[in-house]
């Protein structure tokens, strides 16, 4: 897309939000302060109270959104929670309209997406896979980074949905496009968190003044996001919640298997997968995915 800001072209599109998490929550509320006449639902009750005041209305269940809506954004755990709120009781599929547009932003696996694409086909709905990167906190300041998959003129017409929600839009290829630069992207991301966690510990040990040395390292080679946002959580060994253990082992699944099919070879991420596991098993799955550290710190003797 050539640009970042929102259309002023005609009326907002009326638009639905279901999934109200960390992440579905705040870029709900941007959605909101856009402008958009927005309709969201959450499966546990109590999440929309703030959106109201933002203007927001709640609904009674997802296709009481899809009737309302001229396109339903999703942002749930899974595959079977899409399959859920779309294709089960009282889902969105019961709702749409022929032309509607459906946007998942949930992170699945590329099959699913396609799956869910062909599924809708048939009854003149649209949809688009563009799972998101960037934290809770790039959800709250709308700076996510959006990876889309689906046909041009899909996307085009999302074009103001998906801009009020993120900073960098990529229309990358067909549907399922999207969800195979998420895996990409989660993938290259463990690798990020293991080298800066190797690095916070190594300085530690050595008894370098770390915090002092992350402000050195940020402005070269070897800086990044997670070296500017994540490091300090490492250094204290606190692992408040920004993006969960659990989640990123549900992504490095995906991944996982998407190269076992393509026949690629990725011993970070395995080794990553298995950490998490441990952490998982030890009751740590709620952590932010910086706890990445705990075993190399412990590992260390820290």
């Amino acid at each position: 897309m050539a640009t970042d800001l929102l259309s002023n072209e005609g009326p907002r599109q009326k638009v639905g939000f279901v999934g109200l998490g960390t992440m579905g929550f705040a870029m709900a509320a941007n959605l909101a302060r856009a402008g958009f006449p927005l309709t969201v639902w959450n499966r546990t009750p109590g999440r929309a109270g703030p959106l109201l005041a933002l203007g927001a209305r709640e609904a009674s269940s997802p296709r009481e959104v899809a009737r309302s809506s001229d396109v339903v954004v999703t942002c749930v755990t899974d595959s079977p929670q899409v399959t859920e709120v779309v294709f089960g009781p009282g889902g969105l599929a019961e709702g749409f309209a022929t032309g509607s547009l459906l946007v998942d932003c949930s992170t699945t696996s590329p099959a699913s997406a396609r799956d869910l694409g062909a599924r809708l086909h048939d009854g003149g709905v649209a949809v688009i896979d563009a799972p998101v990167s960037g934290g809770s906190e790039g959800a709250v300041a709308g700076t996510l980074t959006i990876m889309v998959g689906g046909e041009s003129a899909d996307v085009e017409r999302a074009h103001d949905v998906l801009y009020a929600m993120g900073r960098t839009v990529t229309h990358l290829g067909p549907i399922g496009s999207g969800q195979v630069a998420k895996a990409v992207n989660q993938v290259i991301l463990c690798g990020t968190y293991l080298g800066v966690a190797e690095g916070v510990v190594l300085a530690m040990k050595a008894g370098m003044d770390v915090e002092r040395l992350v402000s050195a390292l940020a402005g070269g080679a070897a800086g990044s996001w997670v070296l500017e946002n994540r490091s300090g959580r490492m250094i204290d060994d606190s692992y408040p919640l920004g993006f969960k253990i659990a989640l990123h082992r549900k992504d490095m699944a995906i991944a996982l298997e998407l190269s076992r099919s393509v026949g690629a070879v990725l011993p970070v991420a395995a080794l990553a997968a298995s950490f998490e596991d441990g952490l998982i098993a030890q009751g740590h799955g709620d952590d932010d995915n910086s706890a990445l550290a705990r075993p190399v710190r412990l590992l260390s003797g820290l």
